[in-house]
């Protein structure tokens, strides 16, 4: 038999002269046994000898068809039959063999690899694949332990075998007909060929083909090289395919660290997964499988008894299983943004490794406050909350958290921090850095009267502030600060729809484009944008006007180690100039500018750290939301309803709702560290606008909106006469104490 298949293949080993070489010698084997037959039927009479009844029947019939059919004739149709069986059997084993798949394939394994997604510090967050969870590795990295029972349970002549082993063949039909147990007779070959490149169907054709294809391998690879892609190939349970994944899965650590005891039960394994699973319904079974595998390398000479023994007696650590993820809201981010760069297939089945930037300790603690306080709000109608963590000075996602809740709850899997809904007046910083590039500054009056706008449409628009007062002459400090309404409106309408919608760009806001699609209510929320993408403004503002977009990938490394991705040293993009970008933070971060509508010692203050921030809430308390930003962190926070139903009106901006998540997310990211302040620009300068001092640019003339002049009128008592001052914007004219006007 080895002579024959040696011949065969030596002639050659690619696939068409293999093919040519069997298609003739087998043919010629039996031709000379068709031949020998056609010999033993016309051999000359004589004289009938005796014979068992059968026999005698078969040569009376055979004499019979003699005399009827001429010798001519019978020559003519047994040569036309062996002619026909000839080309039978050519063409099926051209047929079979044109279907063989190449063992050449196992060089490059085209079997899915699990991707793995990492935060930032290598804590495991996830594991990706389609059907299989496998990871790759070397044999020279494996403990001899488990190649030797590996070898020992599955193929003891391994090493000495071309392929198939008649001797386990035999071996394994003894045993079944003695003993009645089925026992494989497949070599390691045989079976990486069956699990790689065919079916597991159990029919002789697939059985040829697996036979060919073994011994074909033999002469492709070495023996290790064969033993290193079975050891990665063979299924060993559940979603686990080849040994790393198994031993991850099973011990919790690499194959490369795995131990005697260890190696026996998962070298014991691949027979049948299921029947020996420690997660299946008897997992004694597995131990019987390791002692089975252990008597094995006992008789193999590969340990001894007393090890054998020892190794037995060990408990072994079974991990519990585990079908959990971290971070489940931003793996499912990342894996979002793999696909598109990269594609489904190669996400799933690619076996890259993602280093993200998230911080899991963080997004933990961020998980459970965001939670806690939902619950507390249950009463104020409210279902849901979310909240991001960015580093300011590059942007990277530290924390995402899309609901209070990812599977407990209804629609947890909903990720609100890529959704679509209204940041009420979270957005007016942009008004107003939009109002400082055209030259106004913090010190600018502004009015805040009744005032009645039309909009786009012709419908009279009348914005009211949220604590439903009028504030008369006040700040662009006092009106960003405390957030009025009325002057953020006349502000955009003074600067243009079109220029903020350009500034909200350049931060990194895609939702809004087109200037004709909005009102003056844009700058209250009038227009949905993502929180993702809040956070991208607020960090820029941060950084000093260098926008880093939301990162959440640091590096991609693909099945075979290369780097393909790096994003560790991204640059960012100047798109603010600093100094603007300092005069929106100065005011975010004075407190006493946020006194007036959230009282002195609001959640908004954070003693002792120098913070900006700035609150929201879109009509009819649909959504509410907290910014935040240090020198080092930006937070956002959200609270609201899926459904977008309106929270209870006592819902208080800045007391209850978002900013109670903000505020403990920040105090969390502070503590034990240092109070630092930003750094002021050498081009903020105190100066004189409107008759009041405050920030603004060198060598630039701050313009007003107002104008305004000092009267005298009658006293309320009417003894004499006060000082008023008239003002006069674009939209009204108010009159007021010239001792009433805040900064």
């Amino acid at each position: 038999m080895r002579y024959i298949v040696n011949l065969i293949f030596e002639a050659s080993k690619d696939t068409l002269r293999s093919l040519i070489a069997i298609v003739i010698l087998v043919p010629f084997g039996m031709g000379i046994l068709v031949l020998t037959i056609y010999d033993l039927i016309t051999e000359s009479r004589g004289r009938p000898r005796t014979q068992p009844l059968p026999k005698f029947y078969f040569q009376k019939i055979k004499k019979f068809l003699f005399r009827l059919v001429p010798r001519p004739t019978r020559s003519k149709i047994i040569l036309v039959a062996i002619t026909a069986l000839f080309l039978f059997y050519s063409v099926s084993l051209v047929k079979v063999g044109s279907s063989l798949p190449s063992p050449s394939q196992l060089y490059i394994s085209q079997r899915p690899l699990t991707t793995q997604i990492y935060d930032r510090q290598g804590k495991l967050l996830y594991q990706f694949y389609e059907g299989y969870n496998r990871k790759l590795i070397q044999l020279d990295e494996l403990p001899k332990e488990l190649v030797q029972a590996t070898i020992s349970i599955e193929d003891k002549n391994f090493y000495s075998h071309p392929g198939v082993d008649i001797s386990g063949i035999l071996r394994a039909l003894k045993v079944q007909f003695a003993e009645g147990v089925t026992q494989g007779g497949s070599t390691i070959s045989q079976q990486l060929i069956k699990n790689t490149l065919l079916t597991s169907d159990r029919t002789i054709t697939r059985k040829i083909k697996e036979v060919i294809l073994a011994i074909w391998l033999e002469k492709i690879y070495t023996k290790d090289e064969i033993l290193q892609m079975y050891f990665n190939e063979v299924a060993y349970g559940g979603p686990a395919w080849g040994i790393e994944a198994a031993s991850q899965m099973y011990f919790g650590k690499s194959a490369s660290n795995l131990d005697l005891a260890e190696s026996a039960y998962l070298a014991g394994l691949p027979a049948s997964p299921t029947e020996f699973s420690p997660y299946g319904t008897s997992p004694e079974k597995g131990k019987d499988r390791q002692q089975e595998v252990l008597r094995r390398m006992i008789e193999d000479g590969f340990t001894s008894k007393v090890e054998a023994q020892e190794a037995f007696s060990l408990e072994l650590a079974i991990q519990p299983p585990r079908s959990d993820i971290n971070a489940p809201h931003f793996v499912m981010y990342v894996k979002n943004l793999l696909a598109a760069k990269y594609g489904n297939r190669t996400v799933s089945q690619g076996g890259l490794k993602v280093v993200t930037t998230l911080d899991l300790g963080v997004q933990e603690s961020v998980q459970s406050i965001v939670s806690t306080e939902v619950s507390k709000l249950a009463n104020l109608r409210v279902t849901n909350g979310a909240a991001m963590v960015l580093d300011a000075q590059n942007g990277q996602i530290l924390a995402m958290v899309g609901s209070k809740e990812y599977f407990g709850s209804k629609d947890g899997n909903f990720n609100v921090t890529l959704a679509l809904r209204q940041p009420g007046s979270s957005i007016k910083p942009i008004t107003y850095l939009t109002a400082f590039k055209k030259g106004f500054s913090p010190g600018s009056i502004l009015l805040d009267t009744q005032t009645t706008f039309k909009n786009p449409w012709g419908q009279a628009y009348s914005p009211v502030n949220y604590d439903g007062k009028f504030h008369g002459a006040v700040t662009v400090r006092q009106s960003l600060g405390s957030s009025y309404n009325v002057p953020a409106v006349k502000l955009l309408s003074i600067v243009g729809i079109a220029e903020m919608l350009q500034t909200s760009r350049e931060m990194g806001i895609t939702t809004l484009n087109n200037p004709e699609d909005y009102g003056l209510s844009l700058t209250l929320g009038g227009g949905a944008v993502k929180m993702i993408e809040m956070m991208s403004v607020y960090q820029t503002l941060a950084n000093s006007g260098v926008n880093h977009s939301p990162l959440a990938i640091l590096t991609v490394t693909d099945s075979s180690g290369n780097i393909i991705e790096d994003n560790r040293n991204r640059e960012g993009k100047k798109v603010v100039p600093e100094e603007l970008s300092y005069l929106v933070t100065d005011i975010l971060t004075d407190n006493r500018a946020r006194t007036p509508a959230f009282g002195e010692n609001s959640l908004l203050k954070i003693p002792k750290y120098t913070v900006a921030v700035k609150t929201g809430t879109s009509d009819e308390k649909r959504d509410n939301w907290a910014f935040g930003y240090t020198p080092e962190f930006v937070v956002g926070a959200w609270v609201g309803n899926n459904d977008n139903s309106p929270m209870d009106p006592q819902l208080a901006s800045g007391v209850t709702g978002a900013t109670p998540i903000w505020h403990n997310i920040t105090v969390l990211l502070l503590t034990d560290r240092p109070n630092l302040a930003f750094k002021k620009p050498a081009g903020v300068i105190e100066i004189n606008v409107d008759g009041r001092k405050d920030l603004g640019i060198a060598g630039q003339i701050p313009k007003t909106v107002v104008s305004y002049n000092k009267i005298k009128k009658p006293s309320d008592d009417g003894k004499g006469e006060k000082e008023v001052i008239s003002y006069t914007d674009p939209f009204n004219t108010f009159t007021s104490d010239s001792s009433k006007i805040t900064q």
